[in-house]
């Protein structure tokens, strides 16, 4: 479309925008299956609260239990056993990995054979093992120091070695997948600046190796805080045993059950924040999409004076 201005000048009438094509009017576009859905959605929630509230739950226990010492204590015992164990499944993993990718046969022969043994066993089975290693080894010792396997091998230890040992074998995978993920063109980059190898390790293959080992290792020590529950058969004084103890006295077994799944809930939500957090911490260079600062400068920029 065209039109003529002073001058006999010729100029481009500027295009229709939406819903004035034709001279028709912008009718918006009517979604009634997602208004049918989500209404089907909000009942079945309301009646799944409304059957736990009026069920035979007495929820002034759950009120009561959940602040309780021995819950708390329980709680303390799965965040440290949730800590050092994926501390050591990090260790061990990074450990792992690089003799996955040694160039020594025998050392990537007994890395793949380490990572095929202890991602087959179940973490209940390994545990119940560490935890009666005495019935085969009942001494340990080194020289002239030596102990009983039932002293040494407490619940404590065995919850350590069966929860970290299983998760090292799923982090050495980790760790190779995000070391492998980055270009050998940047590795060779470096080498041609006469960068040194721990200099390339440290400022060129970690930064962009976090950024894909991070989510994955946020969720397996999500999964490690959870499996840590395990640890009840062996008698470690986790939540869930401490939970166990206290409805096997007093007989509400579905209170104290609700008052462990509030606590992992919430404990849960929190790491998953703080892994969100780090997770856009390390993936600052990656982002599809402008962050607040990136979107901030490019207003100014928009507004700026040409030159």
């Amino acid at each position: 479309m065209t039109s003529t201005g002073r001058g006999g000048t010729t100029t481009a009438a500027p295009p229709p925008g939406p819903g004035q094509l034709a001279g028709l009017p912008r009718v918006p576009l009517r979604h009634y299956g997602r208004w049918v859905s989500a209404a089907v959605v909000i009942v079945l929630v309301a009646l799944l609260v409304r059957a736990f509230a009026q069920g035979g739950i007495e929820w002034s226990v759950v009120g009561r239990y959940l602040t309780a010492s021995a819950i708390l204590h329980g709680l303390q015992n799965t965040i440290i056993i949730t800590l050092c164990s994926m501390a050591l499944a990090i260790v061990l993993g990074v450990l792992v990995a690089v003799m996955r990718m040694s160039a020594n046969p025998v050392t990537r022969t007994v890395a793949f054979g380490y990572i095929w043994l202890f991602r087959g066993i179940p973490v209940l089975l390994q545990l119940l093992i560490w935890y009666n290693l005495a019935l085969v080894f009942p001494t340990v010792g080194f020289g002239p120091f030596e102990a009983r396997m039932i002293d040494v091998m407490t619940p404590f230890m065995a919850a350590l070695l069966g929860l970290g040992i299983n998760m090292s074998a799923y982090t050495a995978e980790l760790v190779r997948a995000g070391i492998l993920s980055v270009d050998k063109g940047q590795i060779e980059a470096a080498q041609a600046i006469s960068l040194t190898p721990n200099q390339i390790r440290r400022r060129i293959v970690l930064p962009q190796a976090m950024r894909v080992i991070l989510p994955p290792l946020g969720n397996e020590f999500i999964s490690t805080l959870k499996m840590s529950s395990l640890a009840a058969v062996i008698t470690y004084g986790e939540m869930l045993e401490t939970a166990e103890f206290i409805y096997y006295s007093n007989n509400r077994v579905i209170e104290l059950l609700i008052v462990a799944a509030i606590w992992y809930l919430a404990v849960v939500s929190v790491l998953s924040v703080i892994q969100h957090f780090v997770e856009r911490r390390f993936g600052r260079g990656f982002q599809s999409t402008p962050t607040r600062k990136a979107r901030s400068i490019g207003r100014r920029l928009k507004g700026a004076p040409e030159q």
